[in-house]
């Protein structure tokens, strides 16, 4: 049986996310992308970035007003309950700029430090996806009714389709290609979709084998993380080690070891 607490925090975090999609959805201008190569638009994703933002932080603190925050845009909030949300208003900003359809808002709840639900909504796919810990994890979309999730079965390495992320400073992005270069020829191939959040929920639906990327913030990965892990899937950091900045991995049981291995081998975690 679940919590009552964490049934309580799934339903916020469901409407809250939600509302922040539709709000982000709608609000988008619809000549941005026109204009992706000037510097104004960079201003408006920003003022949509913490829009979303305000509207998450200030839906949740009317129904649980002792709860802390930490958020991309700058909430941060130690609170007095023992709950703390971690929010990315606005996962995959370039795809947004550019009209993509990969970008996603991710909200998790911690309880004394452990992540015990989070929620993706992924507006312009028309999905939703949520887990608690322990309780398994599920995903609306284009299928019919709610989906309980489940990573790919178990795969060998160069049948795995694996996807990353790449930093914006050159000499970290320089690094990062030269991994993904001598990790291509051992695996089926190798995707870049631009969402932390959306490739996490990618490997518990069963779209990916694996996920790895280096430089993530905690709010980039904290919902999807568990969503991945409630379907299955494995995740780390490097070996023995949750994931963290240096590096985030999530994949399937027969994937997750053998590319761990490969990305500390090669590297990856420093530039």
């Amino acid at each position: 049986m679940t919590d009552p607490l964490h049934t309580e925090l799934l339903e916020l975090a469901q409407e809250a996310a939600r509302r922040a999609g539709e709000l982000l959805r709608d609000g988008r201008p619809a000549d941005l992308a026109v204009a992706a190569t000037k510097s104004s638009p960079i201003d408006v994703v920003t003022e949509m970035d913490i829009a979303a933002e305000k509207l998450i932080t200030g839906f949740i603190s009317e129904h649980r007003p002792g709860d802390g925050f930490l958020g991309e845009e700058g909430a941060s909030i130690e609170g007095d309950s023992g709950v703390r949300w971690v929010i990315d208003p606005l996962d995959g900003t370039v795809n947004y700029l550019y009209g993509l359809p990969t970008w996603a808002v991710s909200i998790a709840a911690e309880q004394e430090g452990e992540t015990v639900v989070g929620v993706v909504e992924i507006p312009m796919r028309g999905e939703t996806y949520h887990a608690v810990r322990g309780a398994g994890a599920r995903g609306k979309g284009a299928w019919e009714g709610e989906r309980v999730l489940s990573c790919r079965p178990a795969a060998p390495l160069e049948q795995a389709l694996v996807s990353t992320g790449f930093n914006y400073v050159t000499e970290v992005r320089a690094h990062q290609a030269d991994v993904a270069q001598r990790l291509i020829p051992l695996l089926r191939d190798i995707r870049r979709g631009g969402s932390a959040a959306v490739d996490l929920c990618d490997v518990a639906v069963g779209r990916l084998d694996g996920y790895y990327e280096r430089g993530l913030h905690p709010w980039d990965l904290a919902a999807g993380d568990l969503i991945a892990r409630e379907a299955g899937a494995l995740t780390g950091g490097r070996p023995g080690e949750r994931p963290a900045r240096d590096l985030a991995v999530a994949a399937t049981p027969g994937v997750f070891e053998p590319l761990q291995r490969l990305l500390e081998d090669f590297g990856a975690w420093h530039d």
